[in-house]
């Protein structure tokens, strides 16, 4: 089982930049694929990056390609969201989660259904 515990939320002016972590505790962070999806208020809970197991493959929303870096230490069990240029449709609850499916190739999974270990969330916000 994995634990997952997001942290480096908070509120933003639009353009600025934020950096979410995610810290896995328990089995299986550094063997699997990892994802962020975010969560606005009366909205479903959707994509928006994911990261294979060794960093190799990653894959983004259309909304936050360019914008968005996400990234993984496996020695320090921790993935990050590198948010640049935020803008007020940012604003959602972001979660990490697990994939624990073994895919081949580089192929790193958008669906949420596919994950299985999910954090609390963070709360970002981007006002004025």
């Amino acid at each position: 089982q994995v634990q997952l515990v997001e942290s480096g939320g908070g509120l933003v002016h639009p353009g600025g930049s934020l950096t979410l972590s995610c810290a896995a505790s328990g089995h299986g962070f550094s063997s699997n694929g990892m994802g962020w999806f975010c969560q606005a208020p009366g909205k479903e809970r959707v994509f928006v990056a994911a990261i294979g197991w060794d960093g190799g493959s990653t894959n983004y929303a259309d909304t936050v390609k360019d914008r968005f870096t996400i990234s993984r230490d496996n020695a320090k069990n921790t993935m990050y969201l590198q948010m640049n240029n935020l803008k007020p449709e940012d604003t959602a609850v972001y979660y990490c989660a697990v994939d624990l499916h073994y895919w081949s190739g580089s192929y790193v999974s958008s669906n949420k259904e596919d994950y299985t270990y999910w954090g609390q969330g963070t709360q970002v916000t981007v006002s004025s």
